[in-house]
């Protein structure tokens, strides 16, 4: 019975997406069970008739039968993993008839990845030989790297990776993957990625040292709904991978990877299968959402357990998430305690990370109080290779205004898309190296995977795994003063942070009152499970969503209740639900293009870089008064907004969306 259900999810949903077995809607998978009508042609059953006697054992040796809540769990799993091989086996028959009718073959020429190890390695070891200036901090660069690469011998399950900012996480986690991928036999290497900021940077190192042509980025700000333009008969490799993850390396972000896990559209779930044996790098792994906190490592959990991944959390501040995370799980209308966590015992990868914190120590973190904006503009001017970092892009905007008369004074926020943050990184980064004033007031996408180096910074209040990742910004290659490389934390004058910050700030001040050094790792640990023990007093604590005990296995009508497709609409990584505006200097063309035979997700990709967020009412407001238009909605929708007015956006400032009510000069003679 169990089989017949797990087999059921995927052939209701194997075109409208995975339902619901239960719900007030006549779609979800009871309702359309009990309406079935067996009035077919009786040579059906012939036809449909599969060897299935397997298949019950098959199922079972999935499940964790002595913890009902991971059993359950794992069984869920088994039904999403057998709706992927279906929809992406019907996807590429489908892709194949078309192809035949337009007299082509699909482009999948992926390399495998295991043929290619030996060589990855070795231009790993010349970028490696490429650190020949025995300073300090490269020394110990290679020396995390010999150590990572030779615990890759290790049993593949769940490992830890902790380094401190600037110790070379980045290279030393590829290293590890690709040597435990060749020992192991692993398919695939998934990097996922907290911030789309820092995914081009990431992407574009990794080709760097394996190929253009093992190297998928797979990350979209516009989510492309098909459309009658979509049909399988483009060309595009680079698209088919995106829909499968038939690529050797994957280079995704944490919304992409987490969200397909729980996802119920088939263009999302097919690729799933193909998650199954790989190694799985999840950089800054502290970043993942509390509130989905529970769900996310009970899927890790299970790909490491049952479908021979391997998992590293790779960060500077390890987030303490291993099996003494505990909390509340109902089953079967009962609140009972539950393990969350990881096995992560005895599976470090960094060599002493203690010890490697305070070698790598290159700053001192203190508490500057409370400084409004004319103070931070009289520190700024008093330093002149130095960083601020707030909370919000309206104070962001409002400090550098401030500071503009300042030399060097730059602006940096996801205002800006992302190929002008690109210009604007390397701008940074010419500066600090030509010993040339550089004032940057940022928000925290600055925080993580930038390699830049300032003499001083400041950080309005927010988590203490975002302010260490601040101080690995300053003094980031040991080449000043310990005593002169200061992180000052302030309280901002005028600007409350946000709700989702202020709670950090608590759980900071309390670890502040306990340790002197706010960079151990007692600190860290101590400041990780302050957070996590205060999300589990409040409300499902760090499964917010309610997503587990909506996977049940039960006695009733069914054996299984699993809310597949309210699970998928529910599981949001990012809930700031902000809205994309394209800036480009030619929608006219783009909307051309959309108006022809391109598929919507080529042209999406194309545009992934010019992409601004921003709040929904303000996209709404600026539709309304013309300054964004939705391009060729006759054929796409309303899924390409794109700015209309030129005069608000600069590369300096970004996207003023506040101003789009004031009239343009042009407007206002004409």
């Amino acid at each position: 019975m169990l089989a017949a259900e797990v087999i059921g999810y995927g052939i209701l949903g194997h075109h409208a997406g995975l339902p619901d077995m239960a719900s007030d809607s006549d779609a979800c998978a009871r309702s359309r069970i009990e309406r079935f009508s067996d009035d077919l042609a009786p040579e059906w059953r012939a036809v449909v008739s599969p060897d299935l006697g397997d298949l019950p054992a098959e199922i079972h040796a999935k499940l964790r039968q002595a913890d009902p809540t991971r059993a359950a769990f794992d069984l869920s799993l088994v039904a999403r993993m057998v709706f992927s091989c279906l929809v992406d086996a019907d996807f590429k028959a489908t892709e194949r008839f078309y192809a035949a009718l337009d007299g082509y073959q699909p482009d999948r020429d992926w390399p495998a990845l295991q043929p290619h190890l030996d060589a990855h390695l070795a231009r790993l070891n010349a970028r490696l030989a490429g650190f020949s200036q025995e300073g300090p901090v490269n020394a110990i660069r290679r020396e995390v790297m010999a150590h990572v690469r030779a615990k890759a011998a290790m049993t593949p399950g769940a490992f830890t990776l902790t380094v401190p900012t600037g110790g070379g996480k980045t290279l030393a986690s590829l290293g590890f993957a690709l040597e435990h991928a060749r020992r192991h036999g692993h398919r695939r290497i998934i990097y996922v990625i907290p911030f789309t900021s820092i995914i081009d940077q990431t992407a574009a190192e990794f080709r760097s040292l394996l190929g253009d042509d093992h190297v998928l980025e797979h990350h979209a700000a516009i989510d492309v709904a098909k459309d009658a333009k979509d049909h399988p008969t483009g060309r595009d490799k680079l698209r088919l991978a995106t829909e499968d993850w038939a690529a050797p390396i994957v280079v995704t972000t944490a919304v992409q990877f987490f969200e397909s896990l729980f996802a119920a559209r088939t263009s999302r779930a097919r690729k799933l299968h193909s998650i199954a044996g790989s190694t799985i790098i999840l950089d800054e792994a502290q970043t993942l959402p509390r509130g989905l906190l529970a769900p996310c490592l009970r899927m890790l959990d299970a790909l490491s357990i049952h479908y021979g991944c391997s998992i590293v959390l790779c960060t500077a501040t390890q987030p303490a998430l291993d099996e003494r995370l505990t909390g509340k799980q109902m089953v079967r209308g009962q609140a009972v305690n539950t393990v969350f966590g990881l096995p992560l015992a005895g599976r470090e990868l960094a060599p002493d990370p203690a010890g490697l914190n305070a070698r790598l120590r290159r700053t001192r973190i203190e508490h500057g109080g409370i400084m409004d904006d004319a103070a931070l503009v009289e520190a700024l001017a008093a330093h002149p290779q130095s960083l601020i970092v707030v909370n919000i892009r309206r104070h962001a905007l409002e400090l550098y205004r401030a500071a503009a008369q300042l030399e060097g004074a730059i602006h940096l926020t996801t205002r800006q898309h992302a190929a002008d943050r690109a210009d604007i990184i390397a701008r940074i980064r010419q500066r600090l190296a030509d010993g040339k004033p550089c004032r940057v007031i940022a928000t925290s996408l600055i925080e993580a995977g930038v390699d830049l180096s300032f003499r001083r910074a400041w950080r309005a209040e927010a988590g203490l795994d975002q302010i260490i990742q601040v101080a690995g910004r300053v003094n980031r290659g040991g080449e000043y003063a310990l005593e002169d490389s200061i992180v000052t934390v302030f309280q901002p004058a005028d600007h409350q942070p946000p709700r989702e910050i202020s709670g950090l700030i608590g759980d900071l001040k309390a670890i502040m009152a306990e340790h002197g050094d706010l960079q151990s790792d007692a600190a860290v640990d101590a400041y990780f499970r302050q957070v996590y023990w205060r999300h589990q007093l409040g409300s499902n604590g760090l499964d917010a969503k309610d997503i587990l005990p909506r996977l049940a296995v039960q006695r009733g009508p069914t054996l299984t209740d699993f809310a597949f497709r309210s699970i998928a609409e529910d599981f949001r990584m990012i809930e700031s639900g902000l809205a994309p505006v394209i800036v480009v200097d030619n929608p006219g063309e783009i909307e051309g293009r959309l108006r022809g035979a391109e598929s919507s997700g080529k042209i999406a990709r194309e545009l992934q870089r010019f992409i601004v967020q921003v709040p929904p009412q303000e996209r709404a407001r600026m539709i309304a008064n013309g300054s964004v238009r939705f391009l060729a909605p006759e054929v796409r929708g309303d899924q390409f907004a794109a700015l209309t007015r030129p005069d608000l956006y600069s590369q300096l400032v970004g996207l003023e969306w506040e101003a789009s009510d004031i009239l343009s000069v042009q407007e206002t003679i004409f």
